[in-house]
């Protein structure tokens, strides 16, 4: 009987061992490490990304001005040409021809208005002793005067002559990069007709037309009014090519439209850009980049601290007193490169976690950390574990 009641009590002592070592190899896990960000007011510039199309300060399409066929092509395509300078030669014989017709026929008004002048001058003479008639006489003064209007019209047949036959000389009218030729030496053209010879654009600085809403320079406006927007410091202007780029030459906001589209609600704007190299090319598609303001006091938070609950509204997760988790709704302006400016829900001096977020619940006491130590100690972690 005294030894099953030693063997009971033995037994009872070696469950109590074994319940104590199995605590002992089960500790409370630690609370989980995560990235914090202390957040701090600062000024933040006011930026707005808009498409935009690359237009030339100076287009111009060369035409002819008279009816010929093209003798020569004097310029090579896509090359720069000069104001002024010779581009193409139109067969210029029945010009010449006129030219010379027109000046026969101002040498005959010429010669005829000397001898109706004297006959005038004779018969003014000759009235006054009742020689001849004064209807003879005024006659002969119409006919004088007559033989001037004829030089005046003569001497306006040649001037128009000489025009003509100088446009069978098409020159450039502005310094630029010229285009294919559309019309080649044989060629027969027309003034008027539809189509140019070549077109010349002026591309040493370029125009960039961007559009943008009514709705943003109004929300712009009010900003400003309130107080909490300032204007910039000169209306610049960045470019981002097609292919990601940024263009290494700053541009400046020219004017913007007084009139809104009423098919799009957009008002265009307008940028000037030096283009020394000719990068920008007429007709190119970019993003203007524009500086329209500086917000006073922004609080501007990490992208990656800012998620989207699932009814789509943006939260941020705050390492509050005891290092506890709060959830936070925010209300976001517009990003700022890799940040968010906060309107609402987030303070100067708050912790955001932006790191270990994954499975992190409100309430959770959490160890806060800078983000770059809490990627380090998990890689770490994760080498000692392999």
């Amino acid at each position: 009987m005294q030894k099953g009641i030693f063997v009971g009590l033995f037994a009872c002592a070696s469950a109590l061992a074994l319940g104590a070592c199995g605590q002992q190899q089960q500790p409370a896990p630690p609370p989980p490490a995560v990235g914090v960000v202390k957040l701090t007011v600062e000024n933040a510039p006011l930026t707005t990304e808009l498409p935009g199309r690359i237009a030339a300060v100076e287009t111009a399409e060369v035409r002819p001005q008279i009816s010929g066929v093209i003798r020569r092509r004097l310029f090579t395509e896509g090359a720069v040409v000069r104001a002024g300078q010779l581009l193409y030669e139109i067969e210029d014989a029945p010009y010449r021809a006129a030219l010379g017709q027109a000046q026969g026929a101002l040498s005959r008004a010429q010669a005829s208005i000397r001898a109706t002048g004297l006959q005038a001058q004779r018969y003014k003479e000759l009235v006054g002793i009742n020689a001849v008639s004064r209807q003879e006489a005024d006659n002969a003064a119409a006919s004088a005067q007559q033989a001037r209007a004829d030089v005046a019209a003569q001497r306006a047949a040649v001037q128009a002559a000489q025009v003509n036959q100088d446009f069978t000389r098409i020159r450039a009218p502005i310094s630029g990069r010229i285009g294919r030729s559309l019309f080649t030496p044989g060629a027969l053209v027309q003034a008027g007709q539809a189509d140019p010879l070549a077109t010349i654009q002026r591309t040493d600085v370029v125009y960039v037309d961007v559009t943008q809403s009514a709705a943003q320079i109004i929300d712009l406006k009010q900003a400003m009014k309130a107080g909490g927007v300032s204007a910039a410091n000169g209306a610049r202007v960045q470019l981002l090519l097609p292919n990601g780029s940024v263009y290494p030459i700053e541009g400046r906001l020219q004017f913007s439209e007084v009139t809104v589209d009423p098919s799009s609600g957009a008002v265009t704007l307008r940028a000037t850009f030096a283009n020394p190299d000719g990068l920008l090319l007429p007709g190119m598609y970019v993003r203007a980049r524009l500086v329209e303001g500086q917000r006073s006091q922004a609080i501007l938070a990490p992208q990656q601290g800012i998620t989207r609950d699932a009814r789509g509204r943006a939260t941020a997760m705050v390492v509050g007193a005891d290092n506890k988790v709060e959830l936070r709704q925010v209300e976001t302006d517009r990003a700022i490169g890799d940040k968010w400016i906060v309107t609402k829900g987030l303070r100067a001096g708050d912790r955001l976690v932006v790191e270990g977020l994954v499975n992190l619940r409100p309430g959770t006491v959490v160890k806060p950390g800078a983000p770059q130590q809490v990627t380090a100690g998990r890689q770490a972690n994760a080498g000692g574990a392999n």
